[in-house]
């Protein structure tokens, strides 16, 4: 799921238009200004003047009008400044604003991605995806306990059907509250596991929506995806490098179904490489399986487990199958 030509061509079209939009506003605003307070107009065209007498000092090795025309400079700026202050308005109000300070809105630092772009990266293959739409009618407020028992028990953790659904939901909200700094930070990551059909998906698309919403870059894979996209570089020298750092570095990764995808070494190691890495990073992770812990723990390896055991927020979800239920009730 690298950027295609045409995806890297429409975020940098969206670039274009921030910052034709900020020159645009920075026209207007300088436009109305000069013409409230004439001497602004007066000091761009003595400052203009100083920087080409500047330039041409420096290209001629410099002479001992040089540190005048700073002092000039520097003055005429602080009237700007000053002018600025006195009509209520920030010092920076005639420079060009732009969305991110970072970059300055051209995608770029240094010659690598902006965080800004990052953002953009993830937002549009998530909005190409097909779950650009689950995420809007999958949500926390419309997550049902009503599906689930309140009478069948959890023989190991002695609660209810219901209670264990409550304590992944709250979970899974904690999660996003910690993404944004404001919920218990001990709810970084979150492993969901139980029998198919039992709202591990839903959660999962729930808390995806929910960073989306914040402004969180996420990245959902099923298994099979997520493996096929590791492997693509390491065996088919695919072009994956900017999709495999996204898998690395998005504030939220969610892997859904894992154990359903072909398990092997590879896949083994993979795994245990992204869920230490993404913990070294700080950066939150969502797992869900059908598999129970024991043989989550023989398939993917105690190694493995260890590290989830020890960094994540198991929960368990169990009941019948809510498709079913809701195809009995009449429901979608």
């Amino acid at each position: 799921m690298p950027l295609q030509n045409s995806q890297y061509d429409a975020i940098m079209r969206e670039y274009s238009r921030r910052q034709s939009r900020n020159a645009r506003i920075l026209s207007e605003r300088r436009a109305a200004l000069l013409q409230k307070i004439p001497r602004l107009a007066e000091i761009e065209n003595e400052t203009a003047s100083l920087s080409s007498r500047r330039v041409r000092e420096m290209l001629t090795g410099g002479s001992p009008e040089t540190h005048e025309l700073r002092a000039s400079l520097k003055k005429l700026d602080e009237e700007k400044k000053s002018l600025l202050q006195n009509a209520g308005l920030p010092t920076d109000y005639l420079s060009l604003p732009c969305d991110c300070p970072l970059c300055r809105d051209t995608g770029f630092i240094n010659g690598q991605k902006c965080s800004c772009f990052r953002k953009l990266e993830t937002d549009l293959l998530y909005t190409q995806s097909s779950l650009s739409e689950v995420v809007k009618k999958e949500r926390f407020d419309t997550f049902s306990l009503s599906y689930y028992s309140d009478e069948i028990r959890d023989p190991v953790s002695g609660l209810t059907q219901r209670a264990l659904a409550k304590k992944a939901l709250e979970s899974a909200a904690a999660l996003c509250d910690h993404l944004s700094g404001k919920g218990v930070p001990g709810i970084e990551n979150l492993f969901l596991y139980g029998d198919t059909g039992v709202g591990k998906t839903f959660l999962s698309h729930a808390a995806a929506g929910q960073a989306l919403l914040e402004s969180h870059p996420v990245l959902y894979f099923s298994a099979f995806d997520l493996f096929d996209q590791l492997a693509g570089k390491q065996f088919y020298h695919r072009e994956t490098e900017d999709e495999e750092d996204l898998i690395y570095d998005c504030d939220l990764l969610i892997i859904d179904d894992l154990g359903t995808e072909l398990t092997n070494s590879f896949v083994s190691s993979a795994l245990f490489q992204l869920v230490n890495e993404r913990i070294l990073k700080n950066r939150s992770t969502i797992i869900s399986t059908n598999l129970n812990l024991q043989d989550f723990s023989e398939v993917y390896s105690e190694r493995t487990f260890s590290r989830i055991a020890s960094h994540y927020c198991i929960c368990k979800l169990a009941g019948k199958d809510i498709r079913i239920q809701k195809k009995f009730a009449g429901g979608f």
